[in-house]
């Protein structure tokens, strides 16, 4: 179970829900003891977590676009955090392990964002015991139905592996053609600080659109000259105003 929390919690896409199911279950059991099962998977979560946030906060958003490329949804792992940071502050913390994309990316965010060490472990402490308490709960509650399944798999055994594993081997997969294919559009997509440079000294309309939002202007400590700060929501409307034939250039963290 620890190795389990500790490497999905590094990021690797290893299911640790299951085997906290199965923990519970063992404990309900009486196999195991329940408070130590709960006290050894917060250890195996945070441990991880402490890491990352000392990266974030060493590294800033390089660690951010580093977790981006190893993402198995690099267009939203970063979006989606850092929105959810800038509405919730470290309260993300108490509910990140519980959305996809979430969990890895928000200790090195609350790291870039200066968030203080005392309130970043009481969060992420508040997190880890809301995910793991309630999945070691349900295994708890569900014991009996979680000892049939583990009898109905050691009866038929590989071929009810295959069954149950297809179809996360395909989208595992599915993922990763996806991000194979976003990091090409991104690879043609992207502009070079050189060429926007010689856009600009053109003479030619061009316009630098900063899609960031102002938690994360603040954590980079810089602005771009010129630039329009635009919400992505609002983009369609204002680039109606926008001449046409200009050059469009967006920037992201």
């Amino acid at each position: 179970m620890f190795a389990a929390v500790f490497v999905e919690q590094l990021g690797a896409p290893v299911p640790a829900v299951p085997v906290l199911l199965a923990m519970g279950a063992m404990a309900g059991l009486g196999y195991y003891s329940v408070s130590l099962s709960l006290l050894l998977a917060i250890i195996a979560a945070m441990a991880p977590d402490v890491l990352w946030y000392y990266l974030g906060r060493r590294r800033g958003d390089s660690i951010l676009a580093l977790l981006c490329k190893l993402s198995l949804e690099p267009d939203t792992c970063v979006r989606t955090t850092t929105n959810a940071f800038d509405r919730w502050g470290p309260a993300t913390l108490l509910v990140a392990k519980f959305i996809p994309g979430l969990s890895t990316v928000a200790p090195p965010l609350a790291g870039s964002a200066r968030l203080p060490m005392g309130r970043f472990l009481a969060f992420d402490a508040g997190g880890a015991f809301l995910w793991a308490g309630s999945s070691l709960a349900v295994g708890f509650l569900l014991r009996r139905k979680v000892e049939e399944f583990a009898e109905a798999l050691s009866s038929f055994g590989i071929g009810l592996l295959v069954v149950v594993g297809s179809p996360l081997a395909a989208w595992i997969f599915w993922k990763l053609w996806q991000r194979e294919r976003a990091m090409r559009l991104y690879r043609i997509a992207r502009l070079q600080p050189t060429d926007l440079k010689a856009m600009l000294d053109s003479g030619e309309p061009t316009y630098i659109i900063d899609l960031r939002g102002p938690n994360a202007i603040k954590r980079s400590g810089f602005k771009l000259p010129g630039a329009l700060m635009l919400p992505q929501d609002e983009i369609d409307v204002h680039l109606r105003d926008l001449p046409a034939g200009a050059h469009l250039v967006f920037y992201c963290s």
